[in-house]
């Protein structure tokens, strides 16, 4: 193998090797992203559940501090769910550079490997060709030992 094979080769292993961690990123954003919005989807809910329960308890005669307890809490939820969306978002952000560069170090990953068949398919060329001039050459030396010399 050539020394331009060898680091072509060098290449691809590094290439692949940052492919493989992008993708790992990758993978680690999506179940975040999964997680954060699934938090955010319980504290949505949660949320729900307790201004419902507001509600009966408003029917059912409520004092004044008590509906100011609710009322605070349902504040606090309020300011959960606005954090966690935000959250969400900033994951979704990172998300997306890591979509870029995933795909970024596995179209590099790629290339390196489409110049590698290349330069496969080139030395193949060459060689076999090679092998045929070298046939061509056994074949014209034959012929020539073998032919009748005219000597006159």
């Amino acid at each position: 193998m050539t020394p331009r094979h060898e680091a072509l080769r060098a290449l691809i292993e590094v290439a692949g090797i940052r492919a493989q961690n992008a993708a790992t990123q990758l993978q680690r954003l999506t179940g975040r992203l999964r997680d954060a919005m699934r938090q955010a989807s319980i504290l949505e809910e949660y949320r729900q559940d307790y201004a419902a329960r507001l509600q009966q308890t408003m029917r059912a005669g409520l004092s004044m501090p008590n509906y100011h307890n609710f009322h605070r809490f349902i504040a606090s939820l309020d300011e959960a769910i606005s954090q966690q969306n935000r959250t969400v978002a900033q994951i979704n952000a990172n998300l997306e550079q890591s979509r870029i560069h995933w795909s970024h170090e596995k179209r590099r990953l790629l290339s390196y490997e489409a110049w590698s068949s290349r330069l496969a398919r080139q030395q193949a060329l060459h060689e076999a060709r090679g092998e045929q001039r070298a046939n061509d050459e056994i074949a014209a030396n034959f012929f020539r030992r073998t032919r009748p010399t005219d000597h006159g």
